[in-house]
């Protein structure tokens, strides 16, 4: 696809820094590319267990990390974690997973369905109807695992995963707290554009999309839009840090081959109507929503909470000096965000 800012701005979420080195998904055996990643299974210790379930007809392909000297016959609390749009299981919402199980809960995460190593055609279908299914599908999986306890069940939704975690627990109440970091709201992204940019072409993609889904019932032609190839020079030119920073997380430092922005343009019906942000009043759980301080993608964050009317069991927390795609990997950053996670689900789940 040929570099053109509105390409560039379809993507979402890369850390612009020389000294972060590269994370090589072959030489993990789970594929794992984040610092401290399991390498083996060790007795007694935090263990990791692929595993594959269906959904509606979709074999989804998920993780579920395990707290050390689990034993399957006690009860665990549990934390379900939805990852970012054009993310995977093996990036930060594994990391963050893990260091949750650390921690003592049982955790999950799970490609979504169409994108990953979860099934689904065509491939990379991303459509909030089902990221938010997938939420709830995760609930369902754990739910039956041996040692989770159902009465104590927390969800941790990461940027575009925090998006569609508000959506899932405004009415899924077996998620007793939510968390999200770095909230990304999808549809109003798609819709406007980051930060309102592409406000004026909203009727020009919706026609682009429209025409996309024509083709596809036509002549099953697939078209694909955010798989722009950059140059590092058009990357730096990016306007903003979450693209820039993106691009080098999910292409460099934490590269993993099923980690891909492409998306079906056909999505975009859906997407741009979309709006994690209604409704808010519907979420009378616990909620804490985390964030850093200089991400531009804060004021997502802080518009959703503002209108989470129906609990009074809110808090914003800002991690100092932290972009948004920071939050995903810098270890003084990660460990800031599980200082504030571990004891909110500890008292509210």
């Amino acid at each position: 696809m040929t570099f053109t800012p509105l390409n560039a701005l379809l993507l979402t979420a890369i850390v612009s820094s020389a000294s972060v080195q590269a994370a090589d998904y072959r030489k993990n055996p789970f594929t794992l590319v984040y610092e401290g990643a399991i390498t083996a299974n060790v007795a007694g210790k935090v263990n990791i267990h692929p595993v594959k379930y269906d959904l509606h007809g979709i074999q989804i392909a998920a993780n579920v990390y395990t707290p050390a000297n689990y034993d399957p016959a006690k009860k665990y609390p549990v934390v379900v974690v939805a990852h970012p749009n054009g993310g995977v299981k093996e990036q930060v919402a594994g990391l963050y997973a893990q260091r949750l199980a650390e921690h003592g809960y049982i955790t999950i995460t799970a490609d979504a369905a169409y994108q990953g190593a979860s099934g689904g055609m065509p491939r990379s279908v991303d459509k909030p109807a089902n990221r938010i299914e997938d939420i709830h599908g995760m609930a369902d999986y754990i739910s039956q695992y041996p040692g989770a306890d159902t009465t104590r069940i927390g969800l941790l939704g990461i940027c575009g995963g925090g998006g569609y975690s508000l959506k899932a627990a405004q009415t899924d109440k077996r998620f007793k707290a939510l968390a999200t970091l770095s909230m990304f709201d999808s549809g109003l992204v798609r819709r406007n554009g980051y930060q309102d940019s592409q406000i004026a072409t909203i009727q020009q993609r919706l026609q682009e999309a429209s025409a996309a889904r024509a083709r596809e019932a036509a002549t099953g032609e697939i078209t694909y839009s955010g798989d722009a190839k950059l140059t590092d020079e058009q990357i730096a030119k990016l306007p903003f840090d979450l693209y820039r920073q993106g691009f080098e997380y999910y292409g460099k430092t934490h590269a993993h081959p099923n980690s891909t922005f492409r998306y079906t343009t056909s999505s975009l019906l859906d997407l741009m109507r979309f709006d994690a942000q209604s409704n808010m009043d519907l979420i009378n759980q616990p909620l804490l929503m985390i964030a850093g301080s200089k991400a531009d993608s804060l004021y997502m964050t802080e518009s959703a909470f503002k209108k989470a009317s129906g609990t009074q069991n809110k808090r914003l927390y800002l991690i100092e000096g932290a972009t948004h795609i920071e939050t995903y990997w810098v270890p003084r950053y990660v460990d800031q965000a599980l200082s504030q996670l571990e004891p909110f689900f500890d008292k509210n789940i």
